[in-house]
This record gives structure tokens, C-alpha cells and sequence, in this order.
């Protein structure tokens, strides 16, 4: 499948991938989430699979999400039956879990969580939406939904933020990885400077492939604890001090990441 059959319309293919883009005044250079961090495969494009457990009112997201993503000239998507039960939302070796359910007053609105082996490869993802604030009228609207829907598949791909301040002007044209607040019923989606990080995250190939594959799981691994020292230690805040990324260290390589992002 090669690049320009990939696009979304309106998006037009650049003829390389450039280094940085210049957006609202502000150079992006690398908006990678780690070394970078990425699904080990042994041929371009992939397919990842993504397990649906949310509810009715998040399945149109889910899908805007998965269609976006998959505009990647490096990746498909696939939407599949959910492998858990959506409050635990535990992970699947192999693929992603995409989990609504209500969470209780976390303070948080979305979560994304990779699970890392050998020091840079991710070998499971999941992604929680707290519908205990999504059933309120502040984010119960299209804008917030595909939003957060966006972008935390967007860091079980290994992005991180383009950035991360909600207090400066938005991105243009916008991304689903930038901190803003989204019009109330603007559908959000991956801008191009997305796709090219992408393209230069999967640029090379590995020899031996993490998607699907039949990991054994740790009890550490398997714990879904909602609890911030489940978490391990704050790595990084975001641009009003805010924690924003998680890391707990498993030892020998393996360690598992969790990417917040806060109610308003």
C-alpha cells in the first residue's frame, strides 16, 4: 500500500519527511512518546488489532479513530471483539484494548498504557475513557470525544504530545495530539505532522514481531490496579506542572508507561 492511497482527504502526501514542521510559531521537531518506542514487525505497512470494549456511545469514535490512524502509510488498524471486561481493562498481548467505562472522580478524562520489553518495544496497549466525566454536559460532546478517543490510540503507536499546553493558541490545522479545548462539535483527527513521525518512528524493521504474539504475562503486568502508585514514578508534567506520563519499572528491560491526560 503505498503512501498517497493512505491519505484522508484533504491531506495532501509530502515528498519526504521533514524534519520539523513549523506550526502556529512553534517547531515541532520530534513528538516521539520514548527512545522511541514502537510495535516490533518485520515488514511495512502492519496491521494492529484493537479489541472494542466500549459502549454505543463511544463506537463512533472508536471507528472515526481507527479509519484515522490507519491513513498511516506504516500501520493499519482493525477493530476486533474486546478481549476484557471494560473496568479492569486489562491488556491482550499483541494488540490494543480500547475500554469505556465509569471510573469513578479519577481527576482523569483518558488513559493510555503500553506495556515495554527490551527496552523499546511495546508488546500490549490499552486505553480508558472515564465516562464518569464524559456523562457530564462539559464533555459530553463530539469535540471531547474524538479528542481523547484520538489521541490516546495515538500513544499506544508510540506518539507522544505536539504539545501540551491548553493555554496557547491550538495547533493549525489541528491535531488530536495537541492540548486545546475542541469546539463543541468539531471531530478531531491526526494531523499530517503526525503521520510523518509516525512514518520515521516504523522506519526500520526488526526481526521478530511483537503484534499477536503469545506473551506470557507477569502478575506485574497483569495488574490494573486505578491507583496512582500503580503507576510507578512521574516522569514528565505537562506545561502547567500537571503529571502527564507515568513510568513503572519491571526490571530486566520491561517496564509499562502511562499517558494521562486531566480534566479541565
Amino acid at each position: 500500500m503505498n503512501f498517497s492511497t493512505k491519505l484522508r482527504p484533504g491531506i495532501v502526501a509530502a515528498t519526504i519527511v521533514a524534519t520539523f514542521v513549523l506550526v502556529a510559531g512553534v517547531a515541532y521537531a520530534n513528538h516521539s512518546w520514548g527512545p522511541p518506542y514502537h510495535w516490533a514487525r518485520t515488514s511495512n505497512p502492519f496491521t494492529l488489532k484493537v479489541g472494542d470494549n466500549v459502549s454505543s456511545a463511544w463506537d463512533q469514535y472508536l471507528d472515526v479513530a481507527i479509519a484515522d490512524w490507519s491513513q498511516s502509510s506504516v500501520l493499519d488498524l482493525t477493530k476486533v471483539a474486546g478481549g476484557t471486561r471494560p473496568k479492569s481493562c486489562r491488556p491482550t498481548a499483541g494488540r490494543i484494548e480500547a475500554c469505556s467505562a465509569l471510573y469513578g472522580n479519577t481527576g482523569w478524562l483518558g488513559i493510555a498504557r503500553i506495556w515495554i520489553t527490551g527496552g523499546e518495544h511495546i508488546t500490549k496497549g490499552v486505553v480508558q475513557v472515564n465516562d464518569t466525566y464524559f456523562n457530564t454536559p462539559t464533555y459530553n460532546t463530539p469535540g471531547w470525544r474524538s479528542l481523547v478517543m484520538c489521541q490516546e490510540p495515538g500513544h499506544t503507536l508510540g506518539l507522544g504530545h505536539q504539545d501540551e499546553n491548553f493555554n496557547n493558541q491550538p495547533i493549525v490545522p489541528h491535531t488530536c495530539m495537541d492540548y486545546f479545548i475542541p469546539g463543541t462539535n468539531e471531530i478531531v483527527h491526526p494531523n499530517q505532522h503526525d503521520y510523518d513521525q509516525l512514518a520515521t518512528i516504523y522506519t526500520h524493521l526488526d526481526t521478530y514481531t511483537t503484534i499477536d504474539a503469545s506473551l506470557r504475562l507477569t502478575r506485574a503486568q497483569l495488574d490494573d490496579s486505578e491507583t496512582h502508585p500503580e503507576w510507578g514514578g512521574v516522569i514528565q508534567r505537562d506545561a502547567s506542572g500537571r503529571t502527564s506520563l507515568y513510568e513503572l519499572d519491571l526490571g530486566m528491560g520491561r517496564k509499562v508507561l502511562t499517558h494521562v491526560i486531566w480534566a479541565e
